[in-house]
């Protein structure tokens, strides 16, 4: 009975704070061509335009350069002189708009699925719009995100999408473009250590439970393998059809796994099957840049503010992970965890600058990295003529929690709106004690 009352508090706690405050609607198309001016420029790929321009229309960068930017007339023109002009931030591997309240309202939490093996299972199209979550990641810069299943040892299937829109079709900004694997591990309490599968009862060892699902995976994708190179099979399979983007090369495998030996194995994998691999979380991936390296595996580290994962590990090398991975040659890019924390991804870049990368290569590593990690840096991730118009404009370093302030965001050319609850809460409670609101 206590249960079934904490359940209903939070569900009427999320019914609360996902109506409880007004609506922001999705920006307009973009109506008339803009330019930025006087702005210090981070193109996201290392180079930075002291006293810059950016001009984009119809939703494209238009123009980029130092100084004065030519034939302007007629357009909406933004003084961004003493300002910082940044490529929008991308978050890979999160939940967001997935979860809303973690604890105590499932109904809120749909991000796992039932079963073991569900290729199939399309995180998109339960990607919530409507959120709360996803304006405060916006307010830091974020506007693009890659919502991903769990649960399971072959999650599901997700895609890109831009974070303001108003349903999931107008937030598909690339569809279906991985499948999602948890590596088996020794050390892990349960099949592939991941929520969704309960404990099995077995006299197996650690490692020959591991090893058994690593021999099952071999079966599935050759079977799946086979089944992609049937032009017309009588019997249709939704999870092998599924899969079959990851053998004509427009699917990418982003596989789970933390240790050296899962590492090694999951690259063995993907290189046996001809698939393009992407290790998430990688906490051992320093100790084998040479494998990473030689098969053009990238790696999407989790975060960089964390404990190091056993005792003998220097306890900064979670700051430093990002370092290594850049002095050995490894294409990397960052994530954070969960959904809500997502708005610290730019902080957790900013943090491996004190360990060794220059802030253009932290820049880099949740803007270019990310998009090329997740296939869109034809169209996103730069500040280049001809790329979407995905940028903010703030008033401060955008990498440091202190300076951050992200006063104007453009996806696609459209002007979003930063507000969020977080702001209203303030505002609010800011009049009822006098204190001066600037948000």
């Amino acid at each position: 009975m206590k249960k079934t009352i904490l359940s209903l508090g939070g569900l009427l706690l999320g019914i609360t704070l996902s109506y409880g405050q007004a609506t922001i609607s999705p920006a307009k198309p973009q109506s008339k061509p803009i330019v930025i001016t006087g702005a210090t420029i981070h193109v996201g790929n290392g180079q930075v335009i002291n006293n810059g321009y950016i001009t984009f229309d119809k939703g494209k960068i238009t123009g980029i350069g130092e100084g004065s930017a030519p034939g302007t007339s007629g357009y909406e023109v933004i003084d961004a002189t003493g300002k910082q002009v940044y490529p929008g931030f991308i978050c890979p591997m999160t939940t967001l708009g997935l979860i809303e309240i973690e604890e105590g309202a499932k109904g809120t939490v749909d991000d796992v699925e039932t079963g073991t093996y569900n290729p199939h299972v399309r995180s998109l199209v339960a990607y919530n719009t409507d959120s709360k979550v996803i304006p405060t990641v916006r307010s830091n810069g974020i506007l693009l995100a890659q919502p991903i299943p769990n649960g399971g040892i072959i999650s599901g299937t997700s895609s890109v999408v831009q974070l303001d829109a108003w349903n999931w079709e107008d937030a598909a900004y690339k569809k279906d473009i991985a499948v999602h694997l948890n590596w088996p591990s020794a050390s892990a309490g349960r099949r592939g250590g991941r929520r969704g599968v309960a404990p099995e009862t077995t006299t197996e060892t650690p490692a020959q439970r591991a090893q058994k699902a690593v021999d099952e995976l071999y079966t599935l994708f050759a079977e799946a393998k086979a089944y992609a190179e049937i032009a017309k099979p009588a019997v249709t399979n939704v999870r092998f059809a599924a899969m079959k983007g990851l053998f004509n090369g427009t699917k990418k495998l982003f596989i789970v796994a933390d240790e050296a030996k899962q590492i090694t194995q999951a690259v063995t994998f993907a290189k046996k099957l001809g698939i393009q691999a992407v290790i998430v979380g990688g906490k051992d991936s320093y100790l084998v840049t040479d494998i990473l390296k030689e098969n053009n595996v990238p790696v999407i580290i989790r975060e960089t503010q964390a404990l190091p994962e056993k005792e003998e590990d220097d306890v900064y090398i979670s700051y430093k992970l990002p370092m290594l991975l850049q002095n050995a040659g490894v294409m990397y890019g960052l994530t954070g965890i969960g959904f809500w924390r997502q708005r610290n991804l730019p902080f957790e870049a900013g943090e491996a600058v004190g360990y060794g990368l220059t802030k253009e290569q932290a820049l880099s590593m949740i803007t270019l990295n990310n998009a090329k990690i997740l296939g869109i840096d034809k169209t996103t991730g730069t500040l280049e003529k001809g790329k979407d118009a995905n940028l903010f404009i703030s008033g401060g370093d955008a990498l440091d929690m202190i300076t951050i302030d992200v006063q104007n965001a453009f996806i696609q050319g459209r002007s979003i709106n930063l507000d969020n609850l977080h702001k209203q809460l303030y505002r609010k409670f800011a009049g009822k004690y006098g204190v001066k609101a600037n948000l």
